[in-house]
């Protein structure tokens, strides 16, 4: 009888573990431009030090991006992704295609550099065929340094910001076994970067302590660390932040104070990854989240 009573308290324990995982509110955490510089790759080390799960987008046509995949290859509990780039804002900190400036003309200024805004990019007439070159190169540049990558994304929104070019997202992805970030329901959430660096502590903890949805939720975060390499980069677009060094370090401890604050089991939040999602929900569910219309 006592075998009897415990068996049974043991699979009621164990159907209230199973509801508990499918009712709680799942949060995935990318930082983007992984590789852009020593900085963010510091960065983006000390993250993973914290032991705070999420995805990683590497940028491959950056100067750093060896050191963030060696740091990423040494950390296979985070996921990586693919950040595909083609632009290159920030002044006197330039870079350009990984397929060369000869083969990608369209893409690039009078001296071989991606522009530094969506609006120049576009005004320059881009070729379709050369933009699936690069994104191709580039692709294939994270496979050959090693890197394990398992989804796309992109920088800025330019890769996908017309419908052919989105097109040749999806293209790639099929083609390579690649997820692409957004294509599985994920709901935007408020992001950080816009709020003052002294704020975004606060601004992270609201949001969290206000998610209550049963909804795949992503929140993109760019983080860095405040030192001179990145206190010297200026974003060349108008919409870029001055003293930008400090609201990505800002970002970096709002997100490693929240995780060793235990506010997201306070919340009932489960912290995934883009392995998770795929594995979960399958490449061949994924869907653009504009629809056919892009």
């Amino acid at each position: 009888m006592r075998t009897i009573i415990l068996t049974a308290l043991c699979v009621l324990l164990l159907n209230q573990i199973i509801m508990s995982q499918e009712t709680k509110t799942k949060l995935l955490i990318r930082c983007d431009d992984i590789g852009m510089s020593h900085a963010v790759n510091m960065a983006a080390k000390e993250l993973i030090e914290s032991g705070l799960p999420f995805s990683a987008s590497v940028m491959v046509t950056c100067p750093w991006y060896q050191e963030g995949v060696d740091i990423l290859n040494a950390h296979p509990e985070i996921t990586a992704g693919l950040h595909l780039t083609l632009n290159a804002e920030w002044k006197n900190y330039r870079w350009g295609p990984v397929a060369g400036k000869d083969r990608v003309p369209s893409l690039v200024d009078e001296f071989g550099y991606f522009f530094p805004s969506r609006a120049a990019f576009f005004g320059n007439d881009p070729k379709t065929d050369e933009v699936e070159t690069e994104l191709r190169e580039q692709i294939l540049r994270a496979k050959k340094s090693g890197l394990n990558i398992q989804y796309l994304d992109y920088h800025m929104g330019t890769a996908v910001d017309r419908p052919e070019l989105r097109a040749i997202v999806e293209k790639l992805a099929a083609e390579y076994g690649l997820g692409v970030s957004r294509y599985f329901g994920e709901i935007d959430l408020r992001s950080m970067y816009s709020d003052p660096a002294a704020s975004k502590k606060d601004s992270l903890f609201q949001t969290i302590d206000t998610l209550q949805n049963s909804n795949i939720n992503l929140l993109v975060c760019h983080i860095g660390k405040d030192n001179p390499e990145m206190q010297a980069m200026i974003d060349l677009n108008a919409f870029g932040m001055p003293e930008m060094s400090r609201h990505r370090e800002a970002e970096l401890y709002a997100l490693i104070a929240a995780y060793k604050s235990g506010i997201f089991d306070k919340n009932n939040i489960e912290l995934i990854n883009y392995e998770y999602l795929i594995k979960n929900t399958g490449l061949e569910n994924m869907r653009s989240p504009l629809g056919s219309g892009y």
